[in-house]
């Protein structure tokens, strides 16, 4: 109860204070505002204290349904009930989730609406992939969710709604709290024998509102309450954007199926996973929804609790409310802000976001979908403006909303495609990069042996009996010269290292995507990506998403990895990352493989790969063109997030399955990936201002590819007497990978005593290969592997 409410209104409530507090409307409809402490909506609370509401109540629904409440069909409504009406839902077990909305979501058809005279915005409408949705037995029972239940007439018009267009013979209305007085009741019973149905109703508590006379009067009268508060350091803002599957709906605006469970909570779940160490243990977070969206965030908040986050939940309103930072009222602070859609000239709200009277600056995870990520979001008195002047640190994680007609497709099974069986491998579990920074589309194969005698398993490859990718090289543990000479090496390259990955991040940036989806070609292009990623964070703000994926030469791209992308993100975002180019096999792999995906059905892909370093001139997108030495490469899984090459394997990789690759937890104290991250992105702020100068040079340049290196390989194929044009290995990288993986027979380099040679010259000579000097080589060194072996 609130005192200030209370001493200087005379309002009170009574029976329902454990899951109510009284505050003030700015509303001339209705002057009081019952906030919850349970739902999580203008009170940041514990997403275990509103899960167990929820269930408390979808509880009180299976005491009253029994067995059919499985079977029943749950509305909850927009905005405030639409995450509760969830929760309600998946506690019983029901078999159809829909909540009402206020929002014409373009290519969805409107199949009904009723009215809610007291709100501030009034009409609802249901939306869900077609008219059938509702049509369910007339046995069936239909459940009605809502926070609060007043006078019951917002529940009859949405029963009598749904009822026109599908009868039923049983409703049930559950709330949080029921207010209703004794007319109200007797109205409700007229209702149900008007039209012939039993309308139960259910709730926690029951209570009552008392009001004195002239209240509404008294409240409109009041100052308007001080908004926006500030503090004297504005928090940062960082942009993220989740990837969500189009086949599974982000809430119940177009409705929710049982069956659709399971892969929303896998979805929450990779989603929280990705942003696990973007807060630190402990640390306060109000993951805070956007109106209507409230159960994703919710879930999100169990989620990141789970990760040892302080989360609370709450979201943003459409109700203008009085604010007043006394002890005993809930609404202690308030923000202001335009509609991010905007849809309307109303403006939106956000209440307390710490603790009432907590002084708290808790982080901000703001959880919007795209419909919201708008120029009115991110400008000049908009929402993430007003958190930031009021100190908070504010993540923004953008869902991609559901597009009802593909939903509708994909439940008819006309997708054609079939989804992925796994999910996304992170760190801990997988690899020793950030969980934010990659997710590897990749089978976990850690626990079988695939390593086999280096020698033996090149004849095997020569032979044609077996394909490289089916198996892998043992893993090449260099001695302390060798390592000391990386680090060495690593502190040597780091600013030029630094300076083509804002180069080609800027090229990315300009001319593909403001917002990329980067697809690494694992495991080199792997640590590329996560370094473009860190410059686009620090230069932008924003987190692009980041998957690693397999690519196996004469085997293509992994297809079922690229399902799981283009099921997330615009494909058109996509961008692939690797290393460096050699010849160029990779990149033509990559084209082939591609137009294959897109023959069979697939989406459409960009071919265009992003490198660090282009000496075969095979790409537009590149740091630089010189062939230099790319400090990764000098290293196998020890710089490359302790992942082996990638296997595909018929034995081990079934349909569905992504390619597969090992985890190296044996060599945890040798690994170097993130130190090797870590220098050469501490260099960004040097090389700022050039890396931006050189992408705008490279822009006005002439980038066309001319594959002079395929045609430079080819010519030393012929010249070496090599069957193959695989046998010949171009560039630093590829002459180091050569003589850390394959057999090799003999090192070219143009040079002598260049600098970027001294690892390849000492790993030469620990396995007695010789070096010759070939001044004319088109490339700074190349590799042969040994035939015959």
């Amino acid at each position: 109860m609130s005192s200030w409410v209370t001493d200087e209104f005379g309002a009170r409530v009574d029976g329902v204070a454990d899951l109510v507090q009284l505050g003030l409307r700015r509303n001339p409809k209705r002057a009081h505002l019952l906030v919850s402490t349970v739902l999580g909506k203008h009170i940041p609370t514990p997403p275990s204290r509103v899960r167990g509401a929820a269930d408390d109540l979808g509880d009180a629904v299976i005491a009253i349904l029994g067995d059919e409440a499985s079977a029943a069909t749950v509305l909850g409504f927009a905005e405030t009930a639409t995450g509760l009406g969830h929760c309600v839902a998946e506690r019983i077990g029901a078999a159809r989730y829909l909540h009402s909305t206020r929002r014409a979501v373009g290519g969805a058809q409107v199949h009904g609406s009723f009215e809610e005279g007291h709100s501030h915005a009034t009409t609802h409408l249901l939306q869900p992939t077609d008219a059938d949705f509702l049509d369910t037995d007339p046995s069936v029972p239909v459940v009605l969710v809502d926070d609060e239940i007043s006078t019951g007439r917002t529940a009859i018009e949405a029963l009598e709604a749904l009822h026109g267009l599908h009868p039923h013979e049983r409703y049930l209305v559950a709330s949080l709290v029921d207010m209703r007085g004794d007319e109200h009741r007797a109205e409700c019973a007229e209702a149900a024998a008007r039209l012939g149905v039993t309308i139960d109703f259910t709730s926690l508590a029951e209570g009552a509102v008392h009001l004195p006379e002239g209240l509404t009067d008294r409240v409109v009268a009041l100052d308007a309450p001080a908004l926006n508060p500030t503090a004297p350091t504005r928090g940062d803002v960082v942009f993220r954007v989740a990837g969500w599957p189009a086949h599974v709906p982000d809430g119940g605006r177009h409705g929710f199926l049982a069956s659709d469970t399971g892969a929303f909570h896998r979805a929450v779940a990779d989603v929280a996973a990705g942003l696990s160490d973007e807060f630190a243990t402990g640390e306060q977070v109000s993951v805070v929804g956007h109106e209507e969206l409230m159960y994703l965030p919710l879930c999100l908040a169990e989620r990141l609790v789970d990760h040892g986050v302080d989360a609370r939940f709450q979201t943003t309103s459409r109700s203008p409310a009085h604010v007043r930072d006394q002890d005993g009222y809930p609404l202690r602070r308030g923000f202001a802000f335009p509609a991010p859609e905007g849809v309307d000239d109303a403006g939106r709200y956000l209440y307390n976001v710490a603790a009432p009277g907590s002084g708290d600056t808790p982080t901000v995870l703001l959880v919007i979908d795209d419909p919201a990520d708008t120029d009115a979001l991110r400008g000049r008195g908009g929402l993430l403006d007003v958190l930031s002047a009021a100190g908070h640190r504010v993540v923004v994680l953008t869902v991609s909303a559901t597009d009802p007609q593909r939903l509708a497709r994909a439940r008819a099974g006309a997708t054609g495609r079939p989804q992925p069986v796994g999910d996304p491998l992170r760190a801990p579990d997988f690899g020793s990069y950030s969980p934010s920074e990659v997710a590897w589309l990749l089978k976990d194969l850690s626990e079988y042996s695939l390593e086999g005698d280096v020698a033996e398993r090149e004849r095997r490859i020569q032979a044609g009996v077996a394909h490289y990718a089916e198996s892998l090289p043992v893993e090449f543990q260099p001695g302390a010269e060798y390592l000391e000479l990386f680090d060495a090496t690593l502190a040597a390259s780091a600013r030029r290292l630094a300076l083509a990955v804002g180069t080609v991040a800027e090229l990315i940036l300009a001319e593909r995507s403001a917002n990329p989806t980067l697809v690494s070609l694992a495991r080199a292009g792997t640590p590329i990506g996560v370094l473009i990623g860190r410059w686009i964070r620090a230069t932008r703000g924003v987190v692009p998403a980041h998957y690693a994926v397999s690519i196996v030469r004469a085997r293509g791209i992994d297809a079922v990895a690229l399902d799981y992308i283009a099921a997330r993100h615009d494909p058109a975002s996509v961008v692939f990352v690797d290393g460096w180019t050699g010849k160029g096999a990779i990149a033509k792999e990559l084209t082939a493989a591609l137009a294959e995906y897109e023959a069979a059905g697939g989406a459409h892909f960009d071919d265009e790969l992003a490198v660090l370093a282009d000496p075969g001139s095979c790409t537009r997108l590149y740091g630089t063109r010189d062939d230099f030495l790319i400090a990764s490469a000098c290293l196998n899984s020890t710089v490359s997030g302790l992942v082996s090459r990638t296997v595909l394997n018929d034995e081990l990789i079934g349909p569905g399955d992504f390619h597969g690759a090992k985890f190296y937890r044996d060599l945890v104290p040798h690994d170097v990936s993130n130190r090797f991250l870590d220098t050469v992105a501490a260099e960004f702020a040097v090389v700022h201002d050039e890396a931006v100068a050189s992408a705008a040079a490279l822009r006005t340049a002439d980038r066309t590819p001319t594959w002079d290196g395929w045609a430079s390989v080819s010519a030393m194929q012929e010249r070496y007497g090599l069957s193959s044009i695989n046998f010949v290995k171009p560039g630093i990288g590829e002459t180091t990978r050569v003589l850390l993986r394959r057999v090799p027979w003999r090192i070219l380099v143009r040079d002598a005593d260049m600098p970027d040679h001294r690892h390849i010259r000492l790993l030469a000579a620990e396995r007695g290969v010789p070096v010759d000097v070939v001044p004319d080589l088109a490339y700074s060194c190349v590799g042969l592997i040994k035939e015959n072996v």
